[in-house]
């Protein structure tokens, strides 16, 4: 029998962090961050959630403690390792997806993909800095852009800690892991896909990457239960912000579901 992408990967690193949720929690929450960052980007959620919720944040091989794995540098290799170790995670609890940028592109695919084949999906979806349409894509050219112009690019976007410009180790860790998580983007292909559960998004009311002022709008056809968008002050990266915020809004929407699925059991 073949071993599976998720099986070879988890011999050397850890997709999730916690491995575990925590087991007191009656509902747990996979992270999803943005392209060319791990789990550290959620560092403060833990604190901000209700204790009944256990959260639990992903970091793919390249970065952060798995620096030292060969990155996915394409779309369908990346989703099936993770896919794989999504449903390893499962232990029979309700759980939700959220994810911002590419983080918010893999949660969709992955809610897809689990009612495609038949099995448990999130109760809900958070979607932030990132909707199907009127939003930046990734080009060969921005993949392959020089070093100096892709640092001034990120840095205007304000994606990292302003402390990691100047510290030439961390940019050659951080780089890397950025242009792989470009290509995996830029071959996505847009099915036009329904999500299968409740949708709530989040944006930044000066967002470099939002092209179109009514992007948030093309979740409307594809969520058949879209619970509405929030807009805050901030760029691309008003997560870092407002997480306490958006931490409250959300769990509200996902007490109810909750409930109201518990209700049905």
């Amino acid at each position: 029998m073949s071993t599976s992408i998720a099986q070879k990967m988890s011999r050397q690193g850890q997709w999730f962090q916690p491995a575990e949720a925590d087991p007191d929690a009656s509902i747990r929450l996979l992270l999803f961050p943005h392209a060319g960052s791990g789990a550290i980007i959620y560092r403060d959620w833990p604190e901000l959630l209700p204790r009944d919720i256990g959260a639990q944040a992903l970091t793919l091989p390249g970065r952060q403690e798995r620096r030292g794995e060969q990155a996915f540098t394409e779309w369908e290799p990346l989703v099936e390792g993770l896919y794989e170790a999504v449903l390893a995670t499962n232990d029979n609890r309700p759980f939700a997806f959220y994810g911002h940028c590419l983080g918010a592109q893999l949660a969709y695919e992955l809610a897809v993909r689990m009612e495609r084949d038949g099995v448990q999906g999130p109760l809900m979806v958070g979607m932030s800095g990132w909707a199907p349409k009127g939003f930046f894509c990734p080009t060969e050219e921005h993949i392959e852009m020089p070093t100096d112009e892709l640092i001034s690019w990120i840095k205007r976007l304000g994606s990292f800690p302003a402390d990691i410009y100047d510290n030439p180790e961390m940019l050659a860790m951080v780089i890397p892991a950025l242009r792989s998580d470009l290509s995996v983007a830029a071959q996505r292909k847009d099915h036009g896909a329904l999500v299968p559960c409740p949708l709530v998004s989040y944006g930044g009311k000066n967002d470099g990457l939002q092209e179109e002022d009514d992007a948030f709008q093309s979740w409307v056809p594809r969520s058949p239960q879209y619970l509405g968008h929030r807009e805050y002050p901030g760029g691309h990266f008003f997560i870092d912000s407002h997480a306490e915020a958006i931490t409250q809004d959300f769990c509200s929407h996902l007490y109810r579901l909750a409930a109201a699925a518990k209700k049905l059991t």
